[in-house]
């Protein structure tokens, strides 16, 4: 099995194709849509770097998998579904988190929330076969209740459950999200075996070093900044809740959660041919004000 990994820096988000070199099958994990807040305009740049390599290695892509609703980057789901007919994945509980943002964004009764824009919900422990190899869900919640792990043989593609061990793991500031949760899986995560390899989303580069993006759970275990095997479910919830009073909202948050609670898609346009994002006032987050003063 290789691991090729790509990097976009505009949002610092590790997208991942996974695949079997000599059956030429493999897996999408996290890709990234192109998006430019000031304009509003999308494309398809870092998409087609992953296309790129894909059509060279000559594979088959039956399956793209987001590891949760992201809240910094838009997801590139569709741009697999249509060129190579793959058929996208997210957790089982993604409803839950559609039902919490079509109420906060008033998207009104015509939204689905049962997932239906997905192709596949996977449950905890669910098993999808891939031939060559197999991709097992784990349920990782506490950044979002619906974040799920994906492990494929000794490797773990976590979403943003863990960070490299020097930036720390997941805020639990989020609509529904649970410190108390969090702890929860990231102790299961570290029951794994220590050589067990940790593939990351984001790398923010903590002092301005060089892009990593592989750990495993031993140096997690033992080096973590904000949760090694040491730390207490008390002091880690009271951590976590401290220092993400002090975060201000994700750039991307409001554009990213309503593409992709619909599967990486576009609001339908409307009656003009233009398709519009909603931007909640005074909803989210707290003012600068309050975050520095």
């Amino acid at each position: 099995m290789k691991i090729q990994h790509f990097y976009d820096a505009r949002t610092s988000t590790l997208t991942y194709v996974v695949h079997d070199e000599r059956d030429r099958v493999g897996v999408v994990i996290d890709p990234v849509t192109d998006y430019d807040p000031k304009s509003g305009r999308t494309w398809h740049a870092s998409n087609l770097a992953v296309a790129r390599y894909v059509d060279e290695q000559g594979l088959r892509i039956p399956y793209v998998l987001d590891t949760h609703a992201h809240a910094d980057h838009l997801s590139g789901m569709p741009f697999f579904k249509a060129r190579y007919g793959a058929r996208t994945v997210i957790g089982r509980k993604l409803p839950q988190i559609q039902a919490l943002w079509a109420k906060l964004l008033h998207l009104g009764p015509d939204f689905r929330t049962d997932g239906s824009q997905f192709d596949v919900l996977v449950e905890d422990r669910q098993v999808l076969d891939v031939g060559p190899f197999a991709i097992e869900a784990l349920s990782t919640p506490g950044h979002t209740p619906a974040c799920m792990t994906y492990r494929i043989d000794d490797a773990l593609f976590v979403g943003d459950v863990l960070f490299m061990p020097d930036y720390g793991v997941a805020r639990c500031d989020f609509p529904d999200g649970s410190a108390d949760a969090l702890y929860d899986s990231v102790q299961h995560l570290y029951g794994l075996p220590d050589a067990t390899r940790v593939l990351t989303c984001h790398d923010y580069q903590p002092g301005g070093r060089e892009m990593r993006f592989a750990s495993t759970i031993g140096e997690n275990k033992a080096h973590n900044v904000q949760l090694d095997a040491t730390t207490t479910r008390d002091a880690f919830v009271r951590f976590r809740e401290r220092r993400d009073a002090e975060l201000e909202m994700p750039v991307l948050i409001i554009p990213s959660v309503q593409v992709n609670i619909r599967a990486g898609n576009l609001p339908e346009p409307e009656a003009n041919g233009v398709a519009y994002l909603k931007v909640p006032l005074n909803l989210l987050g707290r003012s600068p004000e309050e975050h520095h003063g």
